[in-house]
């Protein structure tokens, strides 16, 4: 083995390991959100502390170089992104007080299915019958999680399949930004716009925060901003087609802090729908990595 081949497989492992620990943070954060929102607090004051400190951060990170970083090619489309990451945000923590972390989880994990959909309708990327029988298999998976017509469906359950769709936007404007713009531009605009949306709506919704609960919306912000690092960090480090396939251990850890923080235990036909979800997503990732490898 050469001494480049080992450096890169070194650093494949180091990135897989990040996007893990960006995973962990992420769901960490969701199941303080959701704490907090049981707690009593409304979903957008808790969207208004995961933006708030995350931009505090993001701040004080980049302020040695904040022209720079605030500088941008496309604003509009730094724009549409951010709209989507908050909407994403919004949608997946409004359903926080209604449905199980699992259950949000397993349906938002369709999200990589429609960005596939959404890169042919939007990119002009080739979409085959084989890559539209995985978005169609994802989506029977996530019917068989809310089960629409059989007495356990509630509306609620359509608001993670909300924050998917803004996901796969937000994924697509990422992907189209990506060539022109840095990582630490599109990650300051996103909190800025998180912040500045959700601090004009406060004046109507903002409650008292006990003692008890100062630490929760102190440590979401930092959680978001740690979790984003992470995420970065891995896709420097490792090629995309590599690490992608690990983000449905999104499922596994959400189902862990649902059982160990909200005594959520998530019956069969929700563990079947997960595993539907992510076998389409699967698929979907190795017919793109094999295309891409094919001259």
């Amino acid at each position: 083995m050469t001494q480049i081949e080992q450096n890169t497989g070194q650093n494949t492992g180091r990135g897989i390991l990040m996007v893990l620990a960006a995973i962990a943070t992420f769901t960490s954060m969701d199941a303080l959100a959701k704490y907090l929102i049981t707690s009593g607090y409304p979903a957008m004051q808790v969207i208004w502390a995961r933006y708030t400190g995350q931009t505090v951060i993001v701040l004080l990170v980049f302020l040695p170089r904040l022209g720079t970083v605030l500088r941008t090619r496309a604003p509009g489309m730094q724009a549409l992104r951010s709209l989507f990451q908050f909407g994403a945000t919004a949608f997946f923590f409004l359903s926080l007080g209604h449905i199980g972390l699992a259950e949000a989880t397993a349906l938002t994990d369709i999200n990589p299915v429609l960005i596939t959909l959404g890169a042919a309708v939007f990119l002009g990327e080739k979409l085959g019958p084989r890559r539209l029988a995985g978005v169609a298999v994802a989506l029977i998976g996530a019917l068989i999680v809310i089960r629409p017509g059989l007495g356990v469906f509630q509306p609620a359950a359509l608001l993670p399949l909300g924050c998917a769709v803004c996901y796969a936007g937000f994924a697509l404007a990422t992907r189209k930004v990506g060539g022109t713009e840095a990582p630490s531009t599109s990650l300051l605009y996103s909190a800025l716009f998180g912040t500045v949306v959700t601090s004009a709506l406060m004046p109507g919704v903002m409650q008292p925060v006990a003692p008890a609960h100062l630490w929760g919306f102190l440590l979401i912000g930092a959680q978001g901003a740690l979790a984003q690092v992470f995420l970065i960090r891995a896709f420097t480090l490792a090629e995309a087609s590599v690490i992608a396939p690990f983000g449905y251990v999104g499922i596994l850890f959400a189902t862990i802090w649902g059982i160990v923080i909200f005594d959520e235990w998530p019956d069969g036909w929700t563990l079947v729908g997960a595993l539907v979800i992510v076998g389409a997503g699967l698929y979907v990732w190795h017919r793109e990595t094999r295309a891409a490898r094919i001259p």
